[in-house]
């Protein structure tokens, strides 16, 4: 039995199937949580139901045509070449143009128009995300918030996202929340989030973008009102000031190395724009876009080989000894 499933893996893909659709809704597009991403969920499923209708029926004339493969006709119509005809015609050519027509006309006239982000100047709340090899960086235009990664939005609120890339193509895509978007150099594109609920929402780069492209995701906090407005005034304050020798170590270590030059923590001398913005980087729950959670392991794994846990990517080791590396630890942890 074994053996067998392992020279027929296919064996498992129903398995499989069966429980993405079931309970794989992290990053499910078929998990709405907002009126876009629910009326995309609803065109699929009819998208779905029009295909499966047009498979069985080809499927159907197939095993009739199995079984009276010594018999000329059809059951019932005998040698009628206009029901033969009609038929072909029927399944072939009909039912097909009439899905793709209905279809065509409920995405662009519903889907689509559901979809799109607000116009420059609503009401809504409006949030730049600008792409990087491999990382997202977030502001809020209007205040000084900065951050990477993590998006957060006040729940039941449109937000017009402004995508846009620093580098090479990519593509913005929240599967429960909206359609994808592409990040295109010297271009801007929208794309609307409203949450209907409270909580976290994994994103995804959706389109190749180099070696780590795999590792660069991102995830939307969807939050009250007032926490988030919190959250914002937070963002948009200067880094705090080091208060325990270790941390204070730290700051001169952080500054009297690379890494002043390839980040920014605003309040200080750093004022680097190559790596993300790490004002209040303890703040965040992952590091590496996602790739590793934010705690004081994976920070100094991070820092002492990033390139072990993200190859490619632009941040050298800097071979720093036991004690400054505990200090910069200490002091990147205090950036809350």
């Amino acid at each position: 039995m074994g053996r067998g499933l392992k020279r027929r893996p296919w064996l498992f893909a129903p398995l499989v199937l069966g429980l993405c659709l079931c309970g794989c809704d992290t990053q499910s597009p078929l998990s709405p949580h907002s009126r876009a991403s629910g009326d995309i969920a609803t065109l699929w499923w009819w998208m779905l139901g029009a295909a499966t209708i047009v498979f069985l029926g080809a499927v159907g004339l197939l095993v009739v045509s199995w079984f009276r493969r010594d018999r000329p006709g059809l059951p019932l119509l005998g040698r009628n070449e206009r029901a033969s005809t009609g038929l072909v015609i029927g399944f072939g050519i009909v039912i097909p143009a009439v899905v793709l027509i209905v279809l065509f006309a409920v995405s662009d006239l519903v889907v689509i128009g559901d979809t799109q982000a607000p116009a420059a100047g609503s009401t809504s709340m409006t949030v730049r995300v600008i792409g990087h090899q491999w990382f997202w960086e977030v502001r809020y235009p209007g205040t000084d918030a900065v951050t990477a990664n993590e998006i957060h939005v006040p729940v039941n609120t449109r937000v017009r996202v402004i995508a846009t890339t620093a580098d090479v193509i990519h593509s913005f895509w929240v599967p429960q929340l909206n359609r994808k978007i592409d990040m295109i150099p010297g271009q801007e594109n929208t794309v609307l989030l409203d949450a209907d609920r409270a909580g976290v929402y994994r994103g995804q780069c959706a389109e190749f973008c180099g070696l780590q492209h795999a590792h660069m995701a991102m995830r939307v906090f969807a939050e009250p009102r007032g926490r988030f407005e919190s959250w914002l005034d937070n963002m948009a304050r200067p880094a705090r000031r080091p208060t325990t020798p270790a941390e204070r170590r730290g700051e001169q270590v952080f500054m009297s190395s690379q890494c002043e030059s390839c980040h920014q923590i605003r309040g200080t001398t750093a004022a680097g724009t190559v790596g993300p913005d790490l004002t209040h980087l303890a703040s965040r729950t992952t590091l590496a876009s996602d790739t590793i959670p934010n705690d004081r392991y994976w920070l100094e794994r991070w820092i002492h080989d990033p390139q072990d846990i993200k190859p490619g990517n632009k941040m050298p080791a800097l071979a720093l000894d036991r004690r400054q590396l505990d200090s910069v630890v200490a002091y990147l942890r205090s950036l809350k």
